[in-house]
């Protein structure tokens, strides 16, 4: 209910957003998103500098909205002018003091692919990663001027732009990073984890290569965690040794090597488990095999001792001979024939023709069933009538 409620809010204020007000007109502008614009709201000045004035008149007084109407104009008319750039970052400054983060990001983009050769080249890329750990942090998309759900997706897509626009900036390693930390966030761990090995790969020298190489192994870990899966935690094995192989020297050795003992402890925490199981459905053997395996993987640990003790118990309980691993044993006789007999009863019963047993028809009588002797050394069975002697 709540969110439907969210929804209808959500239209509704878009319907507001886009009915322009009068004497006003619904403007795109490209790295700027869509705005409504008054006749003569944007009016510019007839040289840049004069529309720079104007600009910063506005700001000084602090009318943010009026000044990043200016800013914006300048560099849409004077896009070549000596002022431009620098309009151009006044704008994302602007917009992150209006606490439009999502404006502000694309607004430092723009300052970025138009002015690449500009001298706040890396102020912009800064003011860019900053606003995406927002986003990573939990900073919510705004849709029309209204706040959304957090969105991970917009801070992975944040990172992957400042990859692409400034590959050699020193945010660039961080960057690549924090989209593997994007997608951890949206569960989706394969791709996250593609993104760390890009960082080591690519990366190889810079210091966020070790934390990325431990966070492949951890993110195999979780996975492992989350669905007792063999194949993960070998993988997250294997990570953690190649983590410690390549930096011997790092703080983290010592939490990857805790890494690796916990999942050796997960694995023998799950054949105990078994091995339990199937003890507490009095399948001994299955549970001595099992018990077996812990005391095999982890000789001297407690589980191994509780594996060995159950198993002397066990062999106090049923023998030895019931617990040797080898094929079951078949059942015959009167037991095995009622057992098939009620296997079948099962089995027809079962059948979506099934209309009950048939009925015997009155004349067709059993015949009754033949009295025994009740002296101990008399074995057959009583005669129907007695035998008539010969005179």
């Amino acid at each position: 209910m709540r969110k439907l409620v969210s929804i209808l809010s959500i239209i509704a204020a878009v319907s507001c957003f886009c009915a322009p007000r009068a004497g006003a007109s619904l403007v795109f502008r490209s790295g700027e998103g869509w705005s409504t614009e008054a006749e003569g709201e944007d009016a510019v000045e007839s040289s840049a500098s004069a529309q720079l004035r104007k600009a910063q008149g506005h700001e000084y007084d602090g009318d943010l909205k009026k000044a990043l109407s200016d800013y914006r104009g300048l560099v849409r008319k004077y896009p070549t002018s000596g002022v431009a750039a620098k309009s151009q970052l006044k704008v994302g400054e602007l917009y992150e003091k209006l606490r439009d983060y999502d404006k502000a990001f694309d607004a430092y983009g723009k300052y970025l692919s138009t002015y690449p050769k500009g001298e706040d080249f890396d102020k912009a890329v800064e003011a860019q990663f900053n606003i995406a750990k927002l986003f990573l942090e939990g900073e919510r998309k705004r849709l029309f001027g209204l706040k959304t759900l957090p969105s991970m997706e917009r801070a992975q897509q944040m990172f992957e732009s400042i990859v692409k626009s400034a590959p050699y900036s020193k945010f660039a390693p961080l960057s690549q990073f924090n989209i593997g930390q994007a997608l951890e966030k949206q569960g989706k761990k394969a791709e996250a984890i593609a993104a760390y090995q890009v960082v080591v790969v690519k990366y190889p020298n810079d210091s966020i290569a070790v934390d990325a190489q431990y966070q492949i192994g951890y993110v195999y870990l979780k996975e492992s965690r989350a669905a007792y899966d063999p194949a993960a935690r070998t993988k997250a094995r294997e990570a953690f040794e190649d983590f410690i192989a390549r930096n011997p020297k790092s703080e983290k050795v010592s939490q990857a090597q805790d890494d690796i003992k916990s999942l050796s402890g997960n694995d023998t925490k799950g054949v105990l488990d078994v091995a339990k199981f199937y003890d507490k459905q009095k399948n001994y053997k299955a549970a001595v095999i099992y018990y077996n395996e812990v005391i095999k993987q982890q000789p001297g640990t407690p589980e191994s001792d509780t594996a060995k003790a159950r198993i002397e118990e066990l062999k106090t309980l049923v023998g030895e001979d019931a617990l040797r691993p080898g094929p079951e044993r078949t059942e015959t006789g009167e037991r095995a024939q009622l057992k098939r007999k009620l296997n079948a009863q099962v089995d027809t019963a079962s059948r979506p023709d099934y209309l009950g047993p048939p009925v015997s028809a009155p004349e067709e009588q059993p015949p009754a069933k033949p009295k025994m002797r009740a002296a101990p050394d008399q074995s057959g069975p009583v005669p129907a009538v007695e035998p008539t002697l010969p005179q």
